[in-house]
This record gives structure tokens, sequence and C-alpha cells, in this order.
């Protein structure tokens, strides 16, 4: 198995298989799905969602690639901080955020108790229908990008885009 360098110079194991170089189709496939998801979205609540579905999925490897993603664009420390516990910090993120936040929550974690009713609703009365579609589909491409992440064994901090 070959090594890494991670941004902090550590040696990392590489991953267990190289998803795009095996699967190239599916690969392109799911940039496309990503892609066509952020369309029209705002960049800050992209990243955000991305977060927070990778805290949930416990994603070291997306976590890091878009929280630095977020700071390059712009976001602050403190929010960033505090996406994890956006709950208990609710003054750091606006409605519209807090709806995406608690959506990508229940879509993450779909398996437990579905998407309760009141989550979807609060969702729907941020966004327009095809806002709303947008933030579904993200959240579904970051827990895709999250899955691919953690079954090859991605080592944090070596994101090559």
């Amino acid at each position: 198995m070959t090594t890494h360098t991670s941004t902090n110079s550590t040696p990392v194991k590489a991953p267990r298989l190289e998803f795009a170089k095996a699967a190239p189709k599916a690969f392109r496939a799911l940039i496309a799905f990503d892609a066509a998801a952020r369309e029209g979205l705002d960049p800050a609540l992209v990243e955000l969602i991305q977060i927070r579905a990778s805290h949930l999925n416990r994603c070291a490897y997306c976590l890091h690639m878009h929280t630095n993603d977020a700071r390059k664009a712009g976001e602050s420390e403190d929010r960033l901080h505090m996406v994890a516990v956006w709950r208990e910090a609710r003054h750091f993120f606006t409605e519209r955020e807090q709806a995406a936040l608690a959506l990508t929550e229940a879509v993450t974690l779909v398996a437990g108790a579905g998407v309760p009713d009141d989550v979807y609703a609060e969702a729907a009365a941020r966004f327009d229908e095809r806002e709303l579609a947008q933030v579904l589909a993200l959240i579904c491409t970051i827990n895709t990008w999250n899955r691919v992440a953690l079954s090859t064994a991605k080592p944090a901090g070596t994101d090559e885009r």
C-alpha cells in the first residue's frame, strides 16, 4: 500500500480503492449530479449543508475539504465552529440556513425516524419548490460522497482537486 502526505506532512495510508479510476463513469455521473444540485444555491449554504452531513457521517475527508472550501469562500471561523452545534447557536445562522441544517440532519439520518413533517414543512416554508429540490439533491450528493470517502478510507487532508 502506498502512502500520501497530508497537509501537515504526516504520512497517511492510500485509499483502499481509487473510485474515480475504478468506476470513471459513475464518478463523472456523481460529479454531474453534484454540480446540478448546487445550481442556483447560495455557495455558503452549500458548504454548511456539506459540512453538517459530513459531521453526522463522521467523514473527516469531506469535512476537511468543505471547511477549507467554506473558508476560501469567506466563511467565518465562528460559523464553521458552530455548525455541529447549530441548534444551540442559532443566532449564527439565518432561518433558511437553520431549516436547511435541520433537513440535512433528517435526510442524513433518515433510517432513524424518517423526515419529520415539521422539519420538512419548515424547509418548504423557507425555500421555493425548485430551491427545496436543489437542497434535497445536495443533501443526497454529500451523503453519497461521504459514503464513497468512508468506504474507500480516503484520508483527510489529501484532497487533490
